[in-house]
């Protein structure tokens, strides 16, 4: 019991008498902040006042006396943890930035960097989801942007989620995360792909599969059920992935509903029902034509309303 004491005791003395973050340890400091895991954090007030709304509308608040020499800075303990705090503090006061390159990282900061109404941090993180570690993961990046307003990294984001299938279980909690106007956009481009490209499969050059039709060369009837069934296959890639580039290589190749579709034959004069080398190259420019990006983001904020005769 006693020893638990002296380590409770000599932890409080660390804390005390400093416990602070080395690269925040200066005496010229005139204010500490504390993370939620007690690292404490020396900077100068200046900083803090030119670099945050939320610190600069604090210090217009009446403070202490400043004739007061002996006093020790006073600690503002805030709800961040230390590595959140830390990289904003980097960011802020101009040293060297920390690995932004996940976004556990990240997401901490971008989060403290808008409480605390810090543009600075905000920017270089927006500048750096566009590197590829971050980009590899575009439904994170897609959040992100839509929380913040970011239309260009948005709509970037978006066209690499086309190679996602949003309906697996594993983005689930990101996709919650998404306001009803960026969820409803993103899936929007998703379904329209896949109903585009479902649609101009009905269309010449491309055979009509409904009804009867016959062989352009005997006049004899024949089935498409093998088109019929390859473009279920397609559409349901495209379901799946609707980027598209795996369904002409190499679906259309290998699939066994499209090595069905090309080795059928009119069953009367054995002529081949389907140009295979005409139908993959069409499909690969209906494809290049679908959209690829959400619709620019509207305005974070309304326009404000300006009496009659003013101007912005």
């Amino acid at each position: 019991m006693q020893a638990e004491q002296e380590d409770h005791l000599k932890s409080e003395q660390e804390h005390s008498n400093g416990g602070l973050h080395p690269l925040f340890s200066s005496e010229d400091g005139d204010i500490v902040l504390g993370s939620k895991d007690r690292v404490l954090f020396r900077v100068h007030s200046y900083t803090l006042k030119t670099t945050s709304g939320w610190f600069r509308a604090m210090y217009s608040l009446p403070q202490r006396s400043a004739t007061v020499t002996d006093v020790p800075p006073e600690t503002i303990f805030v709800d961040e943890d230390s590595a959140t705090l830390e990289g904003l503090l980097r960011m802020v006061c101009g040293l060297p930035v920390p690995r932004l390159d996940s976004y556990d990282i990240i997401e901490p900061i971008l989060h403290a960097a808008e409480k605390y109404d810090m543009p600075g941090p905000m920017s270089i993180v927006r500048a750096l989801v566009m590197t590829p570690p971050l980009l590899a993961e575009p439904l994170r990046l897609y959040a992100i942007a839509c929380r913040y307003g970011w239309q260009d990294e948005a709509m970037l984001a978006s066209r690499y989620t086309l190679t996602l299938n949003l309906h697996a279980p594993e983005f689930r909690s990101t996709l919650q995360k998404l306001s009803t106007d960026a969820l409803l956009n993103l899936f929007q481009l998703h379904r329209t792909r896949r109903e585009a490209l479902r649609k101009r499969l009905d269309d010449p050059p491309f055979v009509n599969d409904n009804g009867d039709t016959s062989c352009s060369n005997c006049g004899s009837l024949v089935d498409y059920h093998t088109w019929r069934e390859l473009k279920y296959v397609i559409i349901m890639e495209m379901d799946a992935r609707p980027l598209g580039d795996t369904v002409v290589n190499p679906g259309l190749l290998e699939w066994p509903a499209a090595r069905a579709c090309w080795a059928a034959k009119c069953i009367n004069c054995d002529r081949v029902l389907y140009d295979k080398t005409l139908t993959m190259r069409v499909i690969r420019e209906c494809i290049e034509q679908l959209p690829t990006t959400i619709d620019p983001l509207p305005p974070p904020y309304p326009p404000p309303i300006l009496p009659r005769g003013a101007s912005i």
